[in-house]
């Protein structure tokens, strides 16, 4: 594991002085460029300027430690969770969920179930199933099953079991088929069993099914790790059937036809050997992708050092510098100033900005912006009261803002 860069050496040690607004500008580690543009324009300016010099001090803040996992092995671009493919299962179906021979069929209180599930890479559901032992004497249920996409009202397809349209049983699942579609990298989907019926479902709890992930191209999510808080999902958490899903070898095209139909037709029917071939070959090459990324980490940390040391205006904060960890990149910050300096206003933007800092004193003049306990702009929205959980997202995976009125 690489060694974060020593803070020791890279962070400067401020005496505490007074100053009437802190900038922190969000930097990514490998944002040079951008931030020597802003070194040679406003920041020249505010440092050069005798009375903004004396009023404000600006620092970059950077995540101390670089994700570890390449890019394309990561499950999004935001985060550094690696994706944990190994033995992709292609040209098959495969049943997402199961229940042992050996398990009771017994009724749950909870007429209302749903589980969420992330995609990993690129898959189609052909089938969606309920939990039902009809061995004393066929189905006698009616139970919806419906998918949706994570956010949107309306479900993606509906299966709909009664005594006279039951589908096809396999083990103790029963399967209807519903209309395919390519759901892509990173799509977060529920599926919800309600009982149209009195009596509840045959549910169990996450823990005891057997999950099949196709060689990990799919995760389900536990409460709280889904695009939306658990609050707002739909009934128990837990399991009331299942599903069935092939996986969609060639990432590239399948990013082309996310969530379009595709024909309804046998998967070996439309999926080649060479598709399959260029997953597999991905999987193989990636030992040498992570070890040629080791080494940019360590060439990435010693320019930021070099950095560092030249300017003297970043502030190293102890996460690892990925989108997701934005909130706690703030939060360091700010207790690096709090801890350092004596400041009236603290200002946050990013490396993409250019301010100016004339009119923004000639706003907090206007405005009486310089009271205790004050705050002006927008704020994340967080999944917990810490401020470091989960961000609520939207369906691309960049976080939602919120305006404060």
């Amino acid at each position: 594991m690489l060694r974060a860069p020593d803070q020791l050496t890279l962070l400067p040690q401020w005496k505490s002085s007074h100053y009437d607004v802190v900038v922190g500008v969000l930097s990514a580690r490998n944002n040079h460029e951008l931030r020597n543009v802003i070194r040679s324009t406003w920041l020249k300016h505010s440092l050069q300027h005798p009375a903004l010099s004396q009023r404000v001090l600006v620092k970059f803040v950077i995540g101390a430690r670089g994700c570890q996992v390449p890019v394309e092995d990561r499950e999004d671009p935001y985060s550094c969770r690696l994706l944990n493919i190994t033995n992709p299962v292609l040209n098959q179906e495969i049943e997402a969920f199961s229940l042992s021979e050996d398990t009771s069929s017994e009724l749950s209180e909870d007429r209302v179930v749903s589980v969420s599930f992330r995609v990993l890479y690129p898959i189609v559901i052909t089938s969606l199933g309920v939990f039902y032992d009809a061995s004393d004497g066929g189905f006698q249920r009616n139970i919806t099953v419906k998918l949706y996409q994570a956010d949107q009202e309306e479900a993606l397809f509906v299966a709909r079991f009664s005594p006279p349209s039951c589908g096809v049983q396999v083990n103790k699942l029963w399967y209807k088929p519903v209309e395919q579609f390519i759901l892509p990298e990173s799509f977060e989907g529920t599926i919800v069993w309600e009982s149209q019926d009195l009596q509840g479902l045959v549910s169990r709890n996450l823990h005891r099914v057997a999950v099949n992930d196709g060689g990990g191209v799919l995760r389900v999510l536990t409460a709280g790790e889904g695009a939306l808080p658990h609050e707002f999902t739909e009934g128990a958490e837990g399991v009331a059937g299942g599903f069935i899903f092939t996986i969609q070898g060639d990432n590239t095209e399948a990013q082309k036809r996310a969530m379009c139909p595709v024909p309804r037709r046998p998967w070996r029917g439309w999926k080649s050997n060479t598709e399959g071939d260029a997953l597999l070959k991905n999987l193989h090459s990636r030992p040498r992708r992570l070890l040629d990324h080791i080494s940019n980490l360590q060439e990435e940390d010693a320019l930021l050092k070099e950095e560092s040391r030249l300017h003297g205006d970043i502030v190293f904060v102890d996460v690892i510098d990925t989108y997701r960890n934005v909130p706690a990149k703030l939060l360091n910050f700010y207790r690096w100033t709090v801890e350092t300096t004596d400041f009236d206003l603290l200002l946050k933007t990013d490396d993409d900005c250019y301010i100016d800092l004339e009119a923004v004193f000639n706003r907090i003049a206007l405005k009486n912006l310089d009271g205790p306990n004050f705050w002006w702009g927008k704020a994340f929205l967080c999944s917990d009261d810490s401020g470091l959980g989960r961000l609520v997202v939207d369906v691309s995976g960049q976080p939602r803002e919120a305006s404060l009125l």
